[in-house]
């Protein structure tokens, strides 16, 4: 709050009649039973301070202080409907629920809300209850001075941007971009920013500024900066800010998820966790969807585990994937295990795809049905986990292991490839009459197709958490790489109607 007005305030409340007391019955809700105009500047104070929380204080109509001495009632029933709508977001989110985000779910009645609200209207000390609901959730006080932190880099280094696209390597000298790569990254990098200047050459100081960048972006720390990181510096640093926004909202009332075994995919972090009563029974890395090509968020359970299974090549991804490469070498593909369906004679029949002139097939509408069987180069590998779903993903082996060496990892087509499914299925297996990893192992070598259904069907939960809060309070983040803490922020942005519930 501006302290010039504390003054006016002070005074308006003493002429409207102070202590503040209880609107009248009429008007449908209580009024802030605060004892003192001390109290009532403290709450002001605070709610003007939303931001700090992640909020945006213009949401909630706080009341001008004008309106305390032209209609005392107005002003105490508009302020107890501000911090009443302060309090609700605060405790159970801004954003309630968004379109294609079932990893979001609120436990209002966990919260409390009526308790909250009753405190908030009866209570000497208002300010304090919106204090407290603030810091209710998880990891909010880092969360809360990460935010600060991150809007004084985006202060710092508004405008600060890399012309041009190629890489830039160390060792490199060039008067324009090396300068501004090094201007950008002294703006968060405390180091960088106080290490003598070296003008246009790409100096060591500032490759290890970069790997330090880079590793804190889960990017591959190489010291080169190429596209993909030219990308990530030029992008606004107020989104970064948004990210950690988004996190406050939704940590707001989050419900918790099940004690019960379970595993649980963090897409942006590319890593997936077996957990069971808070504890880890396995983690590893994870290949998830291209930016065109987003993995969905999903509740599911997985139900079967498929040994040597065929990919039925999806239509997309065989205009915009295989059919390139059969105009290219049709022998190369049939030596990889595809083979091609059309229909003849009314009748599904294999077509040698050395026949075909593939030159003159129509990208955006190929009359066959394309397959790979099972193999040693299957995109699928030898093991398939299924998890029944109207998105059809689900997770699986990959021929490509050195893939999981890159730190950003959204390179398949929605599926999730796993670096370790053999451990994976062994945890699926346990328990199992009849089955053990040795088993299974021997179906995978029988090299045929086989399946079995999972006595125990453990809950899958694909999640989208760029921003984390680690041990010690340390806040990291992660690029938003389907941009969907954008349109959170959005969601968050969006206008509400002021509405206090009925009590």
């Amino acid at each position: 709050m501006n302290t010039a007005r504390r003054p006016l305030l002070a005074a308006a409340l003493s002429l409207a009649g102070a202590p503040l007391g209880l609107v009248p019955r009429s008007a449908g809700a209580q009024a802030l039973s605060a004892d003192s105009t001390g109290a009532t500047l403290r709450l002001v104070e605070r709610l003007l301070r939303l931001d700090e929380d992640g909020l945006d204080p213009r949401h909630y109509a706080i009341p001008d202080t004008a309106l305390a001495a032209a209609d005392a009632a107005s002003y105490r029933l508009a302020l107890h409907r501000a911090a009443s709508l302060a309090l609700m977001d605060l405790l159970g989110g801004r954003v309630r629920e968004l379109p294609g985000r079932p990893d979001l779910r609120r436990d209002a009645a966990a919260v409390g809300m009526d308790r909250w609200l009753a405190e908030l209207a009866a209570t000497p000390d208002p300010a304090g209850v919106i204090e407290r609901a603030a810091l209710l959730p998880p990891g909010a006080a880092a969360l809360k001075a990460e935010l600060l932190a991150q809007k004084q880099i985006a202060r710092r280094g508004q405008g600060a941007t890399i012309p041009g696209d190629t890489t830039i390597d160390p060792g490199s000298v060039d008067a324009t971009r090396i300068p501004a790569l090094r201007a950008r990254l002294s703006v968060e990098d405390p180091v960088l920013a106080a290490a003598p200047d070296a003008g246009a050459r790409y100096d060591s100081v500032l490759e290890a500024a970069v790997r330090r960048w880079q590793a804190l972006q889960g990017l591959e720390v190489d010291g080169r900066v190429g596209r993909i990181s030219i990308g990530l510096l030029n992008r606004p640093l107020a989104a970064r800010v948004d990210q950690v926004r988004v996190a406050m909202d939704m940590a707001r009332a989050r419900m918790a998820e099940p004690s019960e075994r379970r595993i649980d995919v963090n897409v942006p972090d590319y890593t997936l966790r077996v957990v069971e009563e808070g504890r880890d029974l396995l983690t590893m890395a994870v290949i998830v969807g291209r930016r065109d090509r987003a993995t969905p968020m999903l509740r599911v359970r997985m139900t079967a585990l498929q040994f040597n299974p065929p990919w039925g090549v999806p239509e997309r991804n065989a205009r915009e994937d295989l059919l390139p490469r059969f105009r290219r070498d049709p022998q190369a593909m049939i030596d990889k295990g595809f083979r091609v369906f059309g229909m003849v004679d009314g009748q599904r029949q294999e077509i040698d795809p050395r026949t075909i002139d593939w030159a003159s097939i129509n990208p955006q509408r190929i009359p066959f049905f394309i397959r790979q069987d099972a193999g040693d180069f299957s995109a699928l590998g030898r093991i398939k986990f299924i998890m029944p779903n109207n998105d059809d993903i689900y997770l699986h082996d990959t021929p490509d292991r050195h893939l999981f060496r890159r730190p950003d990892r959204a390179f398949s087509s929605g599926c999730i490839r796993l670096e370790r499914p053999n451990d994976l299925m062994a945890l699926l297996l346990d328990g199992m009459p009849g089955w053990d990893l040795a088993r299974a192992l021997r179906a995978i070598e029988a090299r045929t197709t086989s399946a079995v259904s999972l006595r125990r069907q453990l809950p899958v939960l694909l999640r989208y958490d760029t921003v984390t809060v680690e041990a010690g309070g340390r806040v990291r983040i992660r690029p938003d790489i389907y941009e969907l803490d954008a349109a959170y922020a959005r969601a968050m942005a969006a206008a509400r109607p002021m509405q206090v519930a009925a009590r």
